[in-house]
């Protein structure tokens, strides 16, 4: 039971009494160096101004505290999280699925289906599947797949060859470095 405790202790805020070191550079609200104290006369100072001691760094040598107001602090660094996320882009992989007997009005859509796809930042995987003998004519849809990866060029790179698993013949492009 006390290493549960300890555990929940380690994952709170190091803030106020939580702070124990025997001495931390605090710094003031204005950012002014206020110099190295005891954790207690920094939290006496921080009370003062009705604020908290908030551990800002413990890999310093010594630890380094700031006097401010925690629930602000904690809603910026939120705040600074949530933005971080919104301008990540994670690239999904999209499919465009065909047979090797396409026609040539269903390919091109295919073919502008991947093209936005890789505008988008999305990665394609080009698939063509098999039904019943089919699987004799793989030098059809390897033509097929090696067409689209040509026309495809200027805005992708193969980054998988066509290559055949079991029923299925695929091919991964990506989005070129811009």
């Amino acid at each position: 039971m006390p290493a549960i405790g300890r555990k929940r202790q380690r994952d709170l805020p190091q803030i106020n009494e939580r702070i124990r070191f025997p001495k931390v550079r605090v710094i003031g609200t204005d950012g002014e160096q206020l110099g190295i104290l005891p954790p207690a006369e920094g939290r006496r100072l921080a009370e003062e101004k009705g604020l908290d001691l908030v551990l800002v760094s413990d890999k310093a040598d010594p630890p380094v505290c700031r006097i401010i107001d925690y629930g602000k602090y904690k809603f910026e660094q939120e705040k600074k999280a949530r933005e971080a996320k919104k301008k990540q882009h994670s690239a999904e992989v999209k499919e465009v699925k065909m047979r090797y007997k396409i026609d040539e009005h269903d390919y091109e859509v295919r073919r502008k289906h991947a093209e936005k796809f890789l505008k988008s930042g999305d990665k394609v995987k080009a698939t063509i599947t098999f039904r019943g003998r089919e699987i004799q004519h793989t030098d059809l849809a390897y033509d097929l797949l090696n067409r689209l990866a040509k026309e495809l060029e200027e805005l992708a790179e193969v980054q998988q060859r066509p290559k055949r698993e079991g029923r299925t013949m695929m091919m991964m492009l990506s989005p070129k470095k811009s």
